[in-house]
């Protein structure tokens, strides 16, 4: 069995992308409120990863286009740090920068396990229209339907979120069959831990620079010095 083939296998591919744990990063300094990506998980690359299409991949973006400051989120839903961030940062932060077209945000997932990589799939799966909306259902769920018995009760759950954002069984048991898509994001995954250095979730790169989980008036004390300057 080739690396893409076992990282995509089923229970297999919780082994390979490696569990997580909180408040420490690779290099081993802490980081409160973060969670480690695991070198298993950061270097889940495919061999042949030239050969892989990720044209289907799609940006995930809300606000201006067209703003002078990127927000990118680094996050995986099966983090408890993130599903605490979107508690509670998130909704902030969305009303004051992103609703209010200041700042372009850009949510790039991340993959620590299986059951992150089939949430990813759903939530893909209702397309730009309802990703978001889905996206909010599964941080504010993660306890419940990410603490299945074992993976068939994981990824019932998953079509039940599925189901409640307008989701068919066919359409939404196609999309987690779909090995392509499935191996297409983990290469764009690869690709973006590696070109921004991302070493824990959630993270953010503010206009090419790099940061842990930060409080709102985190945010406020880098965001409003850039926006004054645009």
């Amino acid at each position: 069995m080739n690396r893409r083939s076992l990282l995509l296998s089923g229970g297999a591919a919780l082994a390979a992308a490696g569990a997580y744990a909180g408040y420490t990063n690779l290099t081993g300094r802490p980081v409160p409120g973060q969670t480690l990506i695991t070198p298993g998980a950061a270097h889940a690359q495919t061999e042949d990863a030239a050969a892989v299409d990720t044209s289907r991949v799609e940006e995930l973006v809300l606000g201006n286009p067209d703003a002078e400051v990127t927000i990118m989120e680094f996050a995986s839903y099966t983090c408890p740090h993130c599903a605490s961030f979107h508690a509670t940062v998130w909704p902030q932060l969305k009303e004051e920068y992103i609703d209010t077209g200041r700042v372009r945000f850009e949510y790039r997932e991340v993959y620590f396990d299986a059951y992150g990589l089939w949430a990813a799939l759903v939530a893909r799966c209702g397309g730009q229209m309802r990703y978001f909306g889905i996206s909010d259902i599964l941080y504010d769920e993660q306890q419940q339907w990410a603490r299945g018995s074992d993976a068939n009760e994981v990824a019932d759950n998953l079509r039940r979120i599925g189901r409640r954002a307008g989701l068919t069984d066919e359409a939404l048991n196609e999309c987690l069959a779909d090995r392509d898509m499935a191996t297409a994001m983990m290469q764009v995954y690869q690709e973006g831990m590696e070109e921004y250095e991302i070493t824990g979730t959630p993270s953010f790169v503010i206009n090419g620079t790099t940061y842990s989980n930060m409080s709102m008036d985190e945010f406020r004390a880098i965001l409003d010095p850039l926006l004054a300057d645009g």
